[in-house]
């Protein structure tokens, strides 16, 4: 990967992203993407786009949420001990002893996860993990005037871990999930702009938000845009370490390249698109099946306005949705260059329609 697209990785990874409030991490992908754009905006909840030749046909939309699992401040305590409640799929059992940060209107306030030491347990019994109202902060507060004065209730939260390189192009961060996703479609229109040359369709990168607690961002701006067809950028279960069932959960694995989905909101047309294009590329491509929802914002996107076809690109990701997701930056940048094949393969006007 080069070293400025790392350095933007790093600065979206550092940059909490808690859903419902993503304007600073959007404030870094604008900045960054602007330089290969025709224009960018916003909408009035924080979606951010950025378009490159704009009125061409078709419209392309290709997205990744900016969000980030969080916690949000719910209760205060007389000693000063803060409660709280999810924002996405945190993890209780792997929450507690986390240092984390609650983000104040005036500033950020440090603080740690709680958790009971071994010492203190008498009970002989098997454990039963914590349920989300079983956590506890601790700020150093002496009691709950003090907690009150630097924090309220809503105060979002995120945890401190960040990015750092391991072997063989493997890195390390919270976040992944999805800093991976907005960071390929912006490097796709760098792509793009760097080629030059007549592109047929219009190209709109989207970082949208509140993935983790609905899809809400994606369905507000895939009605937007009007997008003839979309791509959307997500991670997936890698199921290539101990304890993960291939039989139930599919043979996926980190460094084997990005991964297509099959069924359900993916239009069987994009998708053999996405693998033509993969194969004159050379890019290795995983694939994995869905019964019924994808869990992404492909869910979403693709019956909004009686339907846009739509296809899934996923990055494969181990330990989704804790504080060492891992990842190959190899498979990461091989989706960019995939989307922009993609842009560069449609034909204008084209439609992708099922044939019946």
């Amino acid at each position: 990967m080069r070293e400025s697209s790392l350095r933007f990785l790093k600065k979206l990874i550092a940059t909490p992203s808690p859903p419902g409030h993503e304007a600073r991490a959007q404030r870094v992908w604008l900045d960054y993407v602007g330089e290969f754009a025709d224009e960018t905006y916003t909408d009035a909840y924080g979606n951010a786009v950025a378009v490159l030749n704009k009125g061409g046909e078709p419209r392309l939309m290709v997205a990744g949420h900016a969000d980030e699992i969080a916690m949000a401040v719910n209760y205060v305590d007389e000693n000063g001990f803060i409660y709280v409640r999810r924002l996405g799929g945190v993890d209780p059992a792997i929450t507690r002893a986390q240092r984390i940060v609650i983000h104040t209107r005036r500033g950020e306030v440090r603080g740690v996860v709680g958790n009971l030491a071994p010492h203190l347990t008498k009970d002989d019994s098997e454990p039963k993990p914590p349920k989300i109202h079983d956590l506890f902060i601790d700020i150093g507060a002496r009691n709950r005037k003090e907690t009150l004065r630097l924090v309220r209730v809503g105060d979002p939260i995120t945890l401190v871990d960040e990015f750092e390189l391991l072997r063989n192009d493997l890195a390390i961060a919270r976040a992944f999930d999805n800093r991976i996703g907005n960071f390929a479609v912006a490097e796709s229109l760098r792509l793009l702009a760097r080629n030059g040359g007549k592109l047929a369709p219009e190209v709109s990168a989207v970082s949208n938000i509140m993935e983790e607690v609905g899809l809400f961002g994606a369905r507000q701006i895939a009605y937007s845009l009007k997008p003839d067809v979309a791509l959307v950028v997500d991670v997936t279960h890698a199921t290539d370490y101990p304890g993960v069932s291939k039989i139930q959960h599919g043979d996926i694995a980190v460094g084997k390249g990005p991964t297509l989905t099959h069924g359900g909101c993916n239009h069987k047309d994009v998708v053999t698109r996405l693998e033509t294009v993969a194969r004159q590329m050379r890019i290795p491509i995983q694939h994995e099946a869905i019964s019924a929802t994808s869990g992404t914002d492909t869910d979403v996107i693709f019956w909004t306005r009686g339907g846009i076809p739509s296809a899934l690109i996923s990055l494969p990701n181990r330990y989704m949705h804790s504080p060492v997701e891992i990842v190959s930056l190899k498979d990461l940048a091989q989706i960019p260059e995939l989307i922009a094949a993609f842009a560069g393969s449609l034909k204008a006007g084209e439609r992708f329609k099922v044939k019946i």
